[in-house]
């Protein structure tokens, strides 16, 4: 029994709470105990819960049920072997007890004995009637083990029971996606919707199932039979959207994506892609009123700023790309995609100081990618700091070794501080492994290229 606070279901939880404000201590059936115990787990007032399962227990010893949740408050609380012996107790009085087997899969799922857990759980089912809870619960055992087959046969036997139990479809679904089995997770979604068509749930679970396999029609088709089984469906408008813009229908897919803005609250996910659109269709004043939007709504989306950043990038107001990615950094310094947008913006306004840094602290956040090396190392070369350079592109070498890229850099480099042995070394080294990017040289290093070593270098191995 749940407890309502508009019925009369409540009474026995309003005079036991009324008794632990007196200390009057009243009688309860264990019925009711159960009950006022069960509300407190489901409302996670766990101390509360202990009170009345120590009062339930001191007026009805012998309760099982009440010893029970007593186990699952053990179990919550990480008293493994505590509840185990109080299990094992419990066993001996009530072996055909299916509660307590629960417990003691629930505990050993606890202690990652996942196995053991569904082999407790098989136990179960031969003592019960009421088999759904503990196929969902055999079901997610096997998902803990990643052994998704056997999962998927379980949480089909959920739904074979109860057609509704759509938290056992989407994990049926989960594990058809994991194992890549599309089209399999499409013959079933079909079956199932012959026994129940009118589940919105099963149409947009098959609508993104033909999205993975990029069958457009057939996903906007299952996306308009789950709007007309539930019209207030707010997934179901945004995923026919984003297989609009998919199909460039950008007008339509705005069309989708107002629609779930007067449906619910306004996502900050249907607002950028509303602009989004808009920018495709070169409407720049409703993009931008819509990235805007789309920042205040959920100021912590990088995409949002992200989006309104690249927007006045592209249109190279580099002013305006630095202001809002200035924003972004402010509220989130750890993000490397903001600090790698930051360099580049500082580099296009010359500003390579800035770029430099910007490019350093995404090293520092670590994103190693070759591009951020060579491009960290190229500003301290232009910034006439070529000892941070070599430091820089050896770092990078750790991670790329024998790049061609890096190796001509470190042989200009050296070669400009006239450490002429390492010069050498590093230039031969990166004629063997790419004589094409020989150009880096002159292109970098234009007083290097005139040196007589290095011409004779490159003109006896290219």
């Amino acid at each position: 029994m749940e407890f309502s606070h508009n019925d009369n279901n409540n009474l026995p939880l309003t005079k036991f709470e009324s008794m632990l404000k007196t200390n009057h201590v009243l009688f309860f059936d264990s019925d009711e105990f159960e009950n006022i115990i069960h509300h407190y787990l489901n409302q996670g007032k766990i101390a509360l819960a202990k009170k009345a399962i120590k009062l339930g227990l001191d007026q009805h010893p012998t309760s099982i049920n009440l010893r029970l949740f007593k186990v699952e408050v053990y179990v919550f609380e990480d008293k493994l072997i505590e509840a185990d012996t109080l299990l094992n107790e419990l066993h001996t009085l009530d072996p055909m007890n299916e509660e307590i087997y629960i417990q003691k899969a629930n505990i050993f799922s606890k202690k990652d004995e996942h196995q053991q857990a569904i082999d407790v759980l098989k136990q179960a089912l031969q003592l019960t009637d009421d088999v759904v809870d503990l196929y969902s619960l055999i079901g997610m055992e096997y998902l803990f083990l990643d052994e998704f087959e056997d999962a998927k046969v379980y949480f089909m036997k959920c739904l074979e029971s109860d057609l509704e139990d759509y938290s056992a479809l989407y994990n049926v679904i989960y594990c058809f996606e994991f194992l890549n089995q599309h089209q399999d997770a499409i013959s079933y979604l079909n079956v199932f919707l012959d026994k129940n068509p009118y589940c919105e749930v099963a149409w947009h679970q098959l609508g993104k199932q033909y999205i993975s396999l990029k069958d457009y029609k057939k996903a906007l088709t299952s996306f308009d039979f789950a709007i007309i089984s539930d019209d207030t469906f707010v997934g179901a408008y945004l995923e026919r959207g984003k297989v609009l813009e998919k199909l460039k229908r950008f007008e339509d897919a705005i069309e989708n994506y107002t629609i779930t803005l007067t449906l619910d609250e306004p996502t900050s996910f249907a607002l950028l892609r509303i602009g989004s659109c808009y920018e495709k269709l070169k409407n720049n004043d409703l993009a931008l009123q819509f990235y805007e939007r789309t920042v205040h709504e959920d100021p912590l989306l990088d995409k949002g700023w992200i989006a309104i950043t690249k927007f006045y990038y592209k249109k190279k107001n580099y002013q305006k790309a630095l202001y809002f990615i200035n924003k972004a950094i402010n509220i989130d310094s750890e993000n490397v995609i903001y600090w790698k947008l930051y360099s580049q913006i500082n580099q296009r306004l010359n500003f390579y100081e800035e770029a430099e840094r910007g490019f350093k602290k995404t090293l520092e956040l670590g994103n190693y990618e070759l591009n951020t090396w060579l491009s960290r190392g190229d500003l301290l070369i232009k910034l006439g700091e070529p000892e941070a350079a070599i430091y820089n592109f050896e770092q990078a070498v750790e991670f790329y070794p024998e790049n061609p890229e890096l190796e001509y850099r470190l042989a200009g480099l050296y070669f400009s501080l006239n450490q002429n042995d390492k010069g050498a070394f590093h230039l031969k080294n990166a004629i063997k492994h790419n004589e094409e990017y020989s150009f880096i040289i002159e292109e970098l290093f234009p007083e290097v290229s005139n040196k007589i070593l290095v011409k004779n270098i490159l003109k006896t191995n290219l």
